[in-house]
């Protein structure tokens, strides 16, 4: 079983990377949620798409690399870094961030449980501090990145 599971987990991550929303969508049940806990966005059902659609928009060269992963029956917890560079403006809080065309990184996890071989929710906690530092929106107290 969690070979399987593997293999399934393997194949959405390397259609995220891919950007191919049809492939992904493929993968997610009928009903799934997404939400990223730490930018404060939820979607849900066929709203997924779309959710999904602006951060490839958002990140146009977004890719994600696996530092671990940890499958148990129907159920995946990874943890992740992205990187992308920042060619769209950014706002968070009221205040934007002019695309500065630096290639950024941050890292982060996602709880995604499984029924009947297909993603239910993908729950996205991610280092939004280092992103809001990358990007100019935070000043980052003097320290070196």
């Amino acid at each position: 079983m969690n070979d399987d599971l593997q293999a399934r987990i393997d194949a959405y991550n390397a259609a995220w990377n891919a950007h191919d929303l049809d492939a992904i969508m493929a993968m997610h049940a009928p009903s799934m949620v997404f939400e990223n806990h730490t930018a404060g966005e939820v979607a849900e059902g066929p709203a997924v798409r779309e959710h999904i659609g602006a951060i490839f928009a958002a990140w146009p060269d977004i890719h994600f690399e696996s530092r671990r992963t940890y499958v148990r029956e129907d159920l995946v917890v990874q943890e992740w870094t992205a990187t992308a560079t920042h060619t769209q403006p950014m706002s968070r809080g009221g205040i934007t961030a002019a695309p500065s065309g630096r290639r950024i990184s941050w890292k982060g996890l996602d709880v995604i449980p499984f029924e009947d071989g297909l993603i239910l929710r993908k729950d996205v906690y991610s280092d939004s501090v280092s992103i809001l530092r990358q990007v100019g929106l935070l000043d980052d107290g003097g320290e070196e990145e």
